[in-house]
């Protein structure tokens, strides 16, 4: 094996294992930023040995042992340094096997996921809401800084330098990998969601690499998601979280052709929309919407995907009910992203001309200067009112800003045949 093709799979682990990977040395090492760096030792430990001896059957769980050796190596160098064995007459085996069996005890809870045990973790209130963001999508997400940059329209260098700061308050407040108390908990809550439903959107449709959806961290976000449901049984927008993210994720078998090329939502098959998948959102929605009436971000959202889910086409779904779901989520939670949606649900209810002139409202912003769904939402109503020069124009600028490869092939096709 070439060390290219070494790298290339030592990528597509990582995308997949690295969450999980950090997740369980957090937990064996109670520190989150040593636990990224045993995470990426592995990954080192990976390049060298698979170049020459081949891709594992099982990557990640080549991963994890390595990983796990390494951090045990360092605790029995800790443990040495800490504790003078002789002293305490003890094995260094036997000291090994009650540490070991100490912190196991210790860090049992009632969670029972170290996914989302990391996520209550790093989003402590010791770190500004942002930054637990940022560092969460970091560690969890296995997102890059771009791509988390991308995620909240924000400069990459302002990411980067939130993720640095929380690791290091995380240290200097000696912060221990522990499991918050029911009451602070509640109060962890509204970032731990964000963070679940920001992996979940990387994993729909995936910022950047050569495919143009990462189902891996759809099923991580929506597992965890069903966990805090059952942790917080009472609280509407979780429900909410989850019946959006069964909803969307019931779609994925139609998002994608033969050779994962993208299949837009007019052209999808809907006979290849998950019942199951909608049945279950559905069910969450309804429990969502009967706790709160006022109806959260989240759960409105998950009644927008519910209007896609009950219709049989396009022409069919109630656009207008959409438009005015989206002017309510508008009100509440204030964003260009949802305005810039919000347009494309008038053209469906009004025309293209109206939506337009929404869209061309948006243009300036500087939070969207970035943001390739602008130049793809303004290509097709100028498609659709006939300037087709314009619409190409919009394409090929939108095909320039996106760093999916597959994303790009569609936009750029889209150029030719506008």
């Amino acid at each position: 094996m070439t060390s290219e093709q070494a790298r290339r799979a030592i990528d597509a682990a990582w995308r997949i294992e690295s969450p999980k990977l950090v997740a369980t040395l957090a937990r064996m090492l109670r520190d989150v930023g040593m636990a990224e760096e045993f995470a990426q030792d592995a990954l080192v430990a990976a390049l060298e040995t698979w170049t020459h001896s081949g891709v594992p059957d099982n990557p990640g769980a080549w991963l994890m042992a390595t990983a796990k050796h390494r951090a045990i190596d360092f605790l029995r160098r800790k443990q040495m340094l800490d504790r003078k064995h002789e002293q305490l007459g003890w094995s260094q085996q036997g000291a090994q096997d009650d540490e070991a069996a100490r912190i196991e005890a210790q860090l049992d809870d009632d969670i029972g996921d170290d996914l989302l045990r990391l996520i209550f973790v790093a989003c402590h209130p010791v770190l500004p809401t942002e930054a637990r963001v940022a560092l969460t999508l970091r560690l969890i997400g296995g997102l890059t800084t771009t791509e988390i940059a991308r995620a909240y329209l924000a400069p990459e260098a302002t990411i980067a330098q939130r993720i640095v700061r929380a690791k290091r308050t995380l240290a200097e407040k000696d912060i221990l990998f522990e499991v918050p108390g029911a009451d602070e908990r509640i109060a962890r809550l509204q970032s731990v969601l964000e963070v679940i439903y920001l992996i979940f959107n990387e994993g729909y449709a995936a910022t950047s690499g050569d495919d143009w959806m990462r189902p891996g961290l759809c099923e991580d976000a929506m597992r965890v998601g069903r966990v805090l449901a059952g942790l917080v049984p009472d609280d509407a927008e979780t429900h909410g979280l989850v019946a959006l993210m069964e909803l969307q994720a019931s779609r994925a078998r139609a998002r994608l052709d033969a050779s994962g090329e993208p299949i837009l939502l007019r052209e999808q098959n809907r006979s290849r929309w998950d019942q199951l998948l909608i049945r279950r959102g559905l069910a969450a929605l309804d429990l969502a919407e009967r706790l709160d009436h006022g109806r959260g971000a989240y759960t409105l959202q998950a009644a927008i995907a519910a209007c896609h889910a009950r219709a049989n086409d396009v022409e069919s779904t109630d656009w207008k009910q959409i438009a005015a779901l989206y002017a309510e989520l508008a009100a509440i939670s204030p964003s260009p992203v949802i305005e810039l949606n919000r347009a494309v649900a008038v053209s469906m209810a009004e025309g293209p001309q109206l939506a337009l002139d929404l869209v061309d409202t948006l243009r300036d912003l500087p939070a969207l200067a970035h943001y390739h769904l602008l130049p793809v939402v303004r290509g097709d109503l100028l498609a659709q009112l006939g300037r087709a020069a314009e619409a190409r124009a919009e394409f090929e600028r939108a095909a320039t800003m996106t760093r999916n490869e597959r994303e790009r092939a569609l936009l750029l096709e889209r150029a030719r045949s506008a």
